[in-house]
């Protein structure tokens, strides 16, 4: 039995209507979230995007590319092995590797550890390594590094954002860090264009070597925070909470680039989308909902030619 045009009709507008309502129930939930074209940082669709908020561990997106900088740029060697500071053991969480006094580990793996596991001694290790081969003088290793953090920060145009330390706790400080989903959207292009960067965080599982302590020499099984790994080809990117920040997220994926011909030139154009969500109550179900939203306003950024002036249908 044939469905009559009218009533065809009426189902469809249900439809968009409930699709619509979705989505503003989606934007309400949260506290803040941004879609992005990796390629070029243009933001497909936000909601609270330059909203000033705390960020958690994705703080650690920061620590790591400072250290992948330094290496690259200073000939660092992330095979050379750490030792975990005294001072670092104090904010251990339970979800963590379990360092203790006297383990050291490579720089290598004590950024698998921070990533993939949201370790903070981890991130410290790294801060507090690094920071004594960029200072100088009296001044603190960590207070070397962090700045060294906020002048990336500042270099991606990321002109919303603080950083005070190199794990992301925001109960520490009587100054509180911050950023924006906008901001962690640069971030993050900047990141992923890193290969090394992104083989890291797209591990769901990694031994890692810990050496000396009390416990002698032990291997440690990482497992990686982010629930929606491997799913809708996502390959990265961190997770990160607190009390006050809520339960945030970044998670990236690509397909296949396009290739068209224009006259005698052959154009690829790398496809990857971003999405940062800060805030969330169901961040990993939200993430993969904003993902494939996403995946349908680029196809129609893209067909309208990538205009850099854009507004998302509902």
């Amino acid at each position: 039995m044939s469905i009559p045009h009218s009533v065809k009709t009426l189902l469809f507008l249900i439809l968009l209507g409930l699709t619509t309502a979705s989505s503003a129930l989606a934007a309400d939930a949260v506290a803040a979230y941004a879609i992005s074209d990796s390629t070029t940082g243009f933001i497909l669709e936000e909601s609270n995007g330059a909203k000033k908020l705390q960020i958690g561990s994705l703080t650690k997106i920061a620590t790591a590319m400072v250290v992948l900088d330094w290496s690259a740029s200073r000939g660092g060697d992330l095979a050379g092995l750490a030792s975990i500071p005294d001072s670092a053991l104090p904010i251990a969480s339970p979800e963590g590797v379990g360092f203790g006094p006297g383990d050291s580990c490579s720089l290598r793996d004590l950024l698998y550890a921070a990533l993939m596991q949201s370790d903070n001694v981890a991130a410290v290790t790294l801060a507090d390594h690094v920071g004594r081969t960029l200072g100088g003088g009296n001044t603190a290793p960590m207070v070397t590094f962090v700045a060294q953090m906020n002048a990336l920060a500042r270099k991606l145009g990321m002109t919303r954002t603080r950083f005070i330390n190199a794990h992301g706790l925001d109960r520490l400080e009587s100054t509180l860090p911050y950023s924006t989903a906008e901001d962690l959207s640069k971030l993050t292009a900047y990141a992923m264009a890193n290969s090394a960067f992104r083989f890291y965080v797209s591990q769901k599982e990694r031994k890692i070597a810990i050496l000396g302590g009390a416990n002698g020499q032990r291997e440690y099984l990482l497992r990686n925070t982010n629930q929606v790994l491997g799913a809708s080809d996502i390959d990265g990117v961190k997770t990160g909470s607190t009390a006050r920040a809520g339960q945030c997220l970044i998670v990236s994926a690509a397909k296949a680039p396009d290739s068209r011909q224009q006259g005698d030139v052959h154009i690829i154009t790398p496809r990857r989308l971003n999405v940062v969500i800060l805030g969330a109550p169901d961040r990993f179900n939200l993430a993969v909902k904003l993902l494939n939203r996403g995946w349908r306003l680029y196809d129609s950024w893209s067909a309208a030619g990538r205009p850099p002036q854009w507004k998302a249908s509902p």
